[in-house]
């Protein structure tokens, strides 16, 4: 029995290490690779941040339904000691026509993200992008390949171009399709800081993708089926080649069910016999009361006396 208990053990886990396995596996790139644009899950809390809620999208057109506290325009950002302001969208290109942009091609003026105007001339500071990333703890996102930087400052013929860094901050004040950019400042004139505030960068729970695979109740449920079946089909092995059982008594403790299957039918027994019983209980009172009642044989004198009493009168009027 030993041995024989010992090789179903290793089988069983033989069956179910690739199953656990393919579970994680799926799990990991779903993780991955299931998350809609803008979205984020932290490292370390395992919370999803999603930034689409303060993504500015363009106004619908006239036939369809307008958006409520849908905005007009896109973010922007007081620039203060920098002589410009900011205008800037979130995973999106902003939604003013831009044009004329300072060392971007015409087919990509569609796609800044981020710019300023300055001496009456338009800067990109980032074309769209839509993958915000954590630094650690600081939930951030990169805007790259704007304008052409200062050659003052890289030198003339240089390939360096503008980009943005925004850091996201936790706002829970704040209603989630509203947010709060902040210019922090630039040392270069070529990579641009901001701080953005909103509740869209609280985190929250996010439901599990449909097509994530295996659950671990999933899992749980096909580890004890196998273990069933192999319970089965070693048990019936068992009572087959070492006790030469035949029929159902090859079963796996073929006493203890069939002990099981007898209580059940003899708890079926006591139950029908207990409520034939109580309905005949409530049926014989019944009957009795109106046989032996003394109304019942009160009224059977009563009309002995009536029927004595007309005999009596018919011999008298004789």
């Amino acid at each position: 029995m030993k041995p024989l208990s010992s090789s179903l053990l290793r089988l069983l886990l033989c069956i179910t290490a690739p199953l656990s396995s393919v579970y994680a596996a799926s799990d990991s790139s779903g993780s991955k690779n299931s998350l809609s644009p803008c979205v984020v899950r932290s490292p370390t809390t395992g919370l999803f941040y999603d930034l689409n809620a303060i993504s500015i999208s363009p106004p619908p057109a006239e036939a369809e339904k307008p958006r409520k506290n849908a905005r007009e325009g896109s973010w922007h950002a007081r620039g203060h000691d920098y002589g410009a302001n900011f205008t800037i969208n979130i995973c999106a290109p902003v939604l003013e026509d831009v044009k004329d942009v300072v060392g971007v091609d015409r087919a990509r003026w569609k796609n800044v993200s981020a710019y300023y105007e300055k001496e009456g001339k338009v800067y990109s500071i980032g074309q769209q992008a839509s993958d915000p990333f954590f630094r650690g703890r600081k939930l951030v996102m990169n805007y790259t390949d704007g304008s052409p930087c200062p050659g003052d400052y890289l030198g003339n013929g240089s390939s360096h171009t503008k980009s943005t860094i925004m850091s996201f901050l936790c706002e829970r004040d704040s209603p989630a399709s509203q947010a709060t950019v902040s210019f922090v400042g630039t040392m270069d004139q070529c990579t641009y800081f901001f701080e953005i505030r909103s509740s869209a960068a609280c985190g929250a729970t996010a439901p599990i993708p449909t097509n994530q695979g295996l659950s671990p109740a999933g899992v749980f449920g096909i580890i004890a089926l196998i273990a069933v079946a192999a319970y089965l089909v070693g048990g019936c092995a068992y009572q087959r080649t070492v006790m030469h059982q035949r029929g159902w008594r090859q079963c796996p403790n073929y006493s203890l069910w069939a002990g099981i299957v007898d209580f059940v039918k003899d708890m079926l027994v006591i139950l029908l016999s207990s409520v034939g019983r109580l309905f005949r209980f409530k049926r014989s009172p019944t009957l009795g009361h109106t046989r032996s009642s003394p109304n019942y044989g009160r009224r059977g004198d009563i009309d002995a006396e009536n029927r004595l009493i007309d005999q009596l009168d018919e011999e008298w009027e004789d």
